[in-house]
């Protein structure tokens, strides 16, 4: 690998120009293209083999309008003033309604003057609009434009909200104004770190030459395969982390080689040579962590999965090939445009150099002292509450938080989250006062915890019942998920009962991940240290590197639970509690995270912590192979990468604190978790624990068993700058803490 590697980024440096005009057309025409042509994206959520999976299928043979892919949208009607039924209100309503029945797709209309359709102090009424023939992955559209239709009523001094009937597939988080914020951020970590301006501008350039091509690519995929609306933006999330990260790893090893005399072609060569292995497998472990989540048994993640994998292999394409471009028609330029009162530097820093030193002087007192604190931040996650999240956690004064609580208020919390029966029966009925339809009602009224029972209505086959059920409980609670397995074990002879709508599709999901995440979590522990054991031929550093990165996720998860389940700083990152909470509320106001979150972040996490874990001990190899000398190798590892690793680190970190500042509360989960587990891995985990194990462990670090050494491939992913033969033979036997 470091001579095809080493060939590949000395033809790149000396045709500079033709690489770097077929990058640009390249990104320009897949981006164009898929701008001018967009494709379809899908947000069907569906899980197979779940009950609501089931229950969603049932619904769709033959009960009618706003059942199946037609859907239902529903508006809440809030009288501040009086009651619905003064005349001049009514009459206001009832011509909003006469609107909406000329809506296309529009098959029933439901007034608000019925039973149960108005709240019992006559100022919230609900209209409920049931479609026929409209396009199921528009719903949240149509919901919007119906809504606009009910202006008659607005226009009487009615507020008249739209409730949220999408799914969490169905929003889509247009994160522009995030992209740029990380882009500044990441200009000035970059100028702060290289001090000089078009140094800087390197690893942007590539970054989002990267992340146009992988987008263009993924654009066109979705006329061939069903693309969620989030694809795009995981990839772009992803994609320019890496990208920056990967080229700021190259140039940080060119400048360090240009600063030391050597000529600019064989400076690119040599970078190619040793760190692009690096930055292959890193690319690696992140695309083998992200590709996992086709384990999870949920396509919507899987395919987020992969897709998002595109945009590593995007970025490490562009790193072994446009960077070394840009480096060789740059030449010593590269170091131009200094910036005044920052030190230009090829080096990693002294100072990393110096705390390596340090920690291979006292590395027990290191171990334990990091041991404890990493123990300290990981500690809460034992408080970590899964959970559905509904929109009484949205932002305060958004259309969905309002329509909730106007729904909790005049109906009860569990209107937001009603319970869809549809149960299969063992003949065919006539009409719903079947016997068996009404025995299958009156076990469902019997449920604990359900408060209303809809009349049910049968399908055009007589072989089917629906039932709409109304919790009594939000559809946030976890009493609202035992409320749903409860009604699914209601025993009939030859009933088959299935139970749908959101609150138990959240439920299936969060189940289907609890049975998968030990899975994916062992797949993907295994494979990234078997890739690792590929690259550097040592077992010992390979398993060391996977319990490390599952080390940082702890503490992640640790800060999640700090923020959002025990609540303490939910405001902080713009949670807002219930109106009119105490004080103590306000302070601890816990939020649940979704179920699938922690397997998301697991997967990224893992990936992106291994790509540091990669650079680090490329570094530590190479210094080993030279001299022999472990504890000084560790130091000069640490001080070589330090630099490249905390600027890497700090640009992650910005870009995912900037998500924090989303409305949607599963963003800022993200946000959260992210930003710390980047932080605690770049710092406590890369600058003290590792090097302090390393140091410990001595040659063992390196050992491998002869027979294993026989049938590993020889891919020198670590690679040597000089092309020198290593000093330090692998097959000599070693003895722990030498």
């Amino acid at each position: 690998m470091t001579r095809l590697l080493g060939r590949l980024g000395g033809w790149c440096a000396r045709h500079g120009w033709i690489v770097l005009v077929t990058w640009v057309i390249a990104a320009a025409a897949l981006m164009g293209t898929s701008l001018a042509y967009p494709s379809p994206t899908t947000s069907d959520a569906s899980i197979p083999g779940t009950d609501a999976q089931i229950a969603h299928d049932l619904m769709k043979e033959g009960f009618g309008s706003g059942y199946g892919t037609g859907g239902t949208v529903q508006l809440l009607l809030y009288s501040p003033d009086g009651s619905l039924m003064e005349d001049e209100r009514k009459e206001a309503v009832e011509k909003s309604m006469d609107v909406l029945r000329t809506m296309p797709h529009v098959e029933k209309v439901d007034s608000p003057f019925r039973a149960g359709g108005i709240s019992s102090n006559l100022q919230i009424g609900l209209i409920t609009i049931r479609m026929d023939g409209n396009d199921g992955q528009k719903i949240a559209e149509t919901t919007q434009e119906l809504s606009k239709a009910a202006d008659p009523a607005r226009e009487a001094g009615l507020e008249v909200v739209p409730a949220d009937s999408s799914t969490p597939a169905d929003k889509e988080i247009k994160t522009g104004p995030s992209e740029i914020i990380g882009i500044i951020c990441a200009l000035l970590v970059l100028i702060f770190a290289f001090g000089t301006l078009v140094a800087a501008i390197v690893p942007i350039f590539a970054a989002l030459i990267s992340v146009g091509t992988g987008l263009g690519v993924i654009g066109l995929l979705g006329w061939v395969v069903d693309m969620p609306k989030q694809a795009g933006i995981m990839a772009t999330m992803i994609g320019l982390g890496v990208g920056i990260d990967y080229a700021l790893f190259l140039l940080s090893r060119h400048r360090r080689l240009l600063a030391d005399g050597v000529p600019v072609a064989e400076s690119v060569r040599r970078t190619v040579a040793s760190s692009g292995g690096a930055v292959v497998f890193a690319g690696g472990t992140v695309i083998i962590a992200l590709s996992a989540l086709l384990l999870a048994g949920f396509p919507l993640l899987a395919t987020l999965g992969w897709v998002t994998g595109i945009s590593v292999v995007a970025a490490v394409l562009t790193s072994v090939t446009l960077v070394p471009a840009l480096l060789g028609l740059l030449g010593h330029r590269v170091n131009a445009l200094k910036v005044p009162l920052l030190r230009s530097s090829g080096t990693g820093g002294t100072g990393w150099a110096g705390l390596g030193a340090w920690v291979a002087r006292r590395p027990w007192r290191v171990l334990i002292g990091s041991v404890v604190v990493l123990g300290a931040l990981a500690a809460p996650a034992l408080a970590l509450q899964l959970g559905p999240l509904d929109e009484a956690y949205g932002t305060q004064g958004s259309e969905p938080r309002r329509a909730y609580e106007l729904m909790a208020t005049g109906f009860g919390p569990g209107f937001n989250g009603p319970l869809v029966v549809v149960a299969e029966l063992p003949s065919k009925v006539e009409d719903a006062d079947d016997a068996i339809v009404d025995d299958l009602v009156r076990e469902v009224k019997a449920v604990d915890g359900v408060k209303h029972v809809a009349d049910p209505k049968l399908n055009e086959s007589g072989r089917s019942v629906l039932i709409q059920a109304i919790p009594e409980y939000a559809p946030s609670d976890e009493r609202s998920a035992e409320v749903v397995r409860d009604v699914r074990a209601i025993s009939l002879a030859g009933v088959e009962v299935h139970v749908g709508g959101k609150v138990a599709g959240l439920t299936d999901a969060g189940d289907r991940m609890n049975e998968r995440t030990p899975l994916v979590i062992g797949v993907v522990v295994l494979l990234s240290a078997l890739l690792l054991l590929l690259a550097f031929r040592a077992p010992i550093v390979a398993i060391k590197a996977a319990v490390m990165n599952l080390v940082s996720l702890g503490a992640a998860f640790g800060a999640l639970a700090l923020v959002f389940s025990i609540g303490l700083g939910s405001g902080l990152v713009g949670m807002d509690p219930p109106v009119n909470s105490s004080f103590m509320e306000t302070v601890f106001f816990s939020v649940p995270i979704e179920s699938y979150v922690p397997l998301m972040l697991f997967a990224v996490l893992f990936g992106l912590s291994m790509d540091y874990e990669v650079f680090l001990l490329t570094a530590v190899r190479q210094s080993y192979m030279r001299h022999g000398d472990n504890a000084r190798a560790v130091a000069e590892g640490l001080g070589s990468t330090g630099r490249v690793i905390t600027s890497a680190a700090l640009i992650m970190v910005a870009v995912f604190v900037a998500f924090i500042a989303y409305p949607d509360a599963m963003v800022k989960t993200f946000g959260v978790g992210l930003a710390v587990a980047i932080a605690v891995d770049a710092t406590i985990i890369r600058g003290f624990l590792v090097p302090a194990t390393m140091v410990l462990l001595g040659r063992l670090n390196w050992w491998c068993p002869r027979w294993l050494d026989r049938i590993l491939p020889n891919l020198s992913v670590e690679g040597h700058e000089d092309d020198e033969t290593p000093v330090v033979r692998r097959e000599e036997p070693v003895k722990a803490g030498v």
